[in-house]
């Protein structure tokens, strides 16, 4: 059990780490290239994870009542600072630490692998899944690395804490956890996703840190549907 999180964690720095050297030595004509490219991919795959689910309005209402709690509580200001207080310690403001690891710690950890991956490993000990996700986090890892810099490493002690959280309380809540919950929840992850496409894209900034109160919403809306009028 937790293998599946150390591979992951593993292949993010691993990824990061390629890819900050070798960002260095690309033009920026080509960097801002790539990062289009990401972000329009980031795009398709929100959009992927939010036709998951047939219901539109439980991601809907689970990403209002969440951004209004992450407003309350300054999700995305908290995790700016503590990123920007690392770029002002290790790397004098030469790479946009703050953006690199609030985006790819959100798009490492908001997905269906993440959470399905996580419980399985819990459960029964499988970690393909993980694996799986373990070599699509290198690749992206790696291209974020290339364009954003070191800043991308540190997501990798977000992977640790969110999937090793889930697979620790993965015998807790098996019981309660349906399909329809997993399927809700990975839906309205793909909101906060397309989200992030937007911000790479520089189409429109949305504090996407903000939201991620929806991902526990969104579990709750299904469980209570049976109260719904709808």
């Amino acid at each position: 059990m937790g293998l599946g999180t150390a591979i992951n964690v593993v292949a993010v720095l691993v990824g990061g780490g390629i890819g900050t050297l070798v960002g260095a030595r690309l033009p920026e004509g080509m960097r801002s290239t790539a990062m289009a490219a990401i972000g329009i991919v980031t795009l398709l795959v929100g959009v992927s994870n939010f036709l998951e689910f047939d219901n539109p309005l439980v991601p809907l209402v689970s990403v209002v009542l969440g951004l209004a709690v992450g407003e309350i509580l300054g999700i995305e200001a908290g995790l700016k600072r503590f990123g920007d207080y690392l770029e002002k310690r290790f790397s004098k403001g030469e790479s946009p630490v703050s953006r690199a690891f609030v985006t790819t710690s959100l798009l490492f950890c908001v997905g269906p692998l993440t959470v399905i991956g996580s419980f399985e490993d819990g459960l029964t000990g499988n970690y393909e899944l993980l694996a799986l996700k373990s070599a699509l986090d290198f690749i992206a890892s790696l291209t974020f690395a290339s364009v954003l810099g070191w800043g991308v490493l540190l997501s990798a002690g977000t992977v640790l804490l969110v999937q090793g959280s889930l697979t620790i309380a993965a015998g807790f809540v098996e019981p309660i956890i349906t399909e329809a919950m997993v399927l809700a929840a990975t839906a309205t992850g793909g909101v906060l996703i397309f989200g992030l496409g937007l911000m790479l894209l520089d189409l429109k900034e949305v504090r996407v840190a903000n939201m991620l109160p929806a991902l526990v919403f969104a579990p709750l809306l299904v469980a209570a549907s049976p109260l719904w009028p709808l």
